[in-house]
């Protein structure tokens, strides 16, 4: 079955039917009278959430789905039958959003649970409603009141304890495999994971919920490489792994990559406390491992614990510091941690490269990119010499990925190391 995570579906529900307009006929009665019934109201559209879905594939082909109208009312004062529901049965963790995808209107996080979204409108009164003592045979009615209708997205963010971060080939998936009964697919090459995986992990007697998903790149919250939609996944997720391959070359620009796709792209997932992991230790020296474990730990300030998924070593107490912190947020917080709404940036049509520009978007309805001009900017400016080519306007900073913006300076929202880190984990911003 084909992952799918989001859907934009159009939703409507049923109008109310009209009353109707009758009198009564009956033998050897002088005098009759109105006797039109009201009409029926129309159906809801409600959403469940039901247990044992996890994707919205379903949604992928089929995106209107509109109630039953009420029906119409009849002679003899009978009312008009109640129209159809439509119940629309999605995964749980499934969050309801408006067609800006800017405001949440629903976030189911609990197997079975209901929640009425659009009701029916009600159904028109017949004349007989309509009489009194001085209009004794009204032939008014009411067509009925209409339903609502309204543009959503579904957008599927799953529940998970703990999620895994990390770049392309970091070993995530292997150490999920190694954990779990998943049976994730597992390459020696990038972007293997195309779509999250869930595995249940067992810990002593313990057991929780670990989350895979597709790595990062630089450049993730741009639309580069699969982009950070997938992020989602982990926003409910009460703890991060940040698995960092231990045989690249750069330890420390592999930690600040995944830093810096996060605080791109917000919905709190900077601050979530994270477990940092130097993977791969099998196929390393112990004096590459001593020193590139200690680079870590004064760039990300919190201890970096040693494993390697292929072979198992650490692996038992990576898992059991994580379920310490689970447990301890669960005592603090037992509900579902809430996921705010994080909207997600349109990837161009195929053969579309994305600018460089980060201030520009694709506009779907004129099939251009639109955006982020700098008016300020004005070529006659560099022919006349007022800015050289490589200079920097009034104010500008320098790139933050320059090797000068670098040296001497803490990446932001990292701490200088000497946080007082017992249990090994990092919370990270404001």
């Amino acid at each position: 079955m084909k992952f799918l995570d989001q859907a934009k579906v159009f939703l409507k529900s049923g109008d109310g039917g009209p009353g109707a307009v009758a009198f009564r006929r009956e033998k050897f009665i002088e005098f009759g009278g109105p006797d039109g019934g009201d009409g029926g109201r129309g159906g809801d559209v409600i959403i469940e959430a039901a247990d044992g879905l996890n994707t919205l594939i379903d949604y992928r082909y089929k995106q209107h789905f509109k109630a039953q109208r009420g029906h119409h009312g009849m002679g003899s004062n009978r009312n008009g039958a109640r129209g159809e529901d439509v119940v629309l049965r999605v995964p749980v963790g499934t969050q309801i959003l408006d067609e800006n995808q800017e405001t949440v209107l629903c976030d189911l996080t609990e197997a079975g649970q209901r929640r009425v979204f659009l009701r029916g409108g009600d159904g028109g009164h017949g004349n007989a409603h309509f009489k009194t003592p001085t209009n004794r045979a009204p032939r008014k009615f009411h067509p009925g009141w209409p339903g609502q209708e309204q543009w959503v997205w579904l957008r599927l963010k799953l529940i998970a304890d703990a999620g895994l971060l990390g770049l392309p080939n970091a070993g995530k998936s292997t150490f999920l495999a190694a954990t779990t009964a998943a049976k994730p697919k597992i390459a020696d090459y990038p972007f293997t994971t195309l779509a999250p995986n869930l595995g249940v992990v067992r810990a002593g007697d313990e057991e929780f919920v670990i989350a895979d998903i597709p790595g990062l790149i630089e450049g993730a919250h741009e639309g580069h490489g699969l982009g950070d939609r997938f992020l989602g996944h982990v926003e409910r997720s009460r703890i991060l792994l940040h698995l960092i391959d231990g045989t690249a070359d750069d330890v420390v620009a592999s930690y600040r990559t995944i830093r810096n796709e996060l605080e791109a792209y917000g919905g709190n997932l900077a601050d979530k406390p994270e477990v940092i992991g130097l993977n791969k230790a099998d196929a390393l020296l112990d004096e590459e491992i001593e020193e590139k474990k200690k680079a870590l730990e004064e760039a990300s300030g919190a201890e970096v614990m040693v494993l390697s998924g292929a072979t198992g070593q650490g692996v038992k107490q990576v898992l059991y510091r994580l379920l310490t912190v689970i447990k301890e947020s669960k005592s603090e917080e037992p509900e579902v941690i809430h996921a705010p709404a994080t909207r997600s940036i349109p990837r161009p049509p195929v053969g579309q490269k994305l600018p460089d520009d980060s201030g520009m978007q694709w506009d779907d309805e004129t099939g251009e990119w639109v955006g982020g001009e700098d008016e300020d900017f004005e070529e006659d400016d560099l022919e006349e010499g007022k800015l050289e080519e490589g200079d920097l306007e009034e104010g500008e900073e320098p790139d933050g990925d320059s090797d000068e913006a670098l040296d001497g300076e803490e990446p932001e929202g990292e701490e200088d190391g000497s946080d007082d880190d017992t249990d090994g984990t990092s919370r990270h911003g404001a």
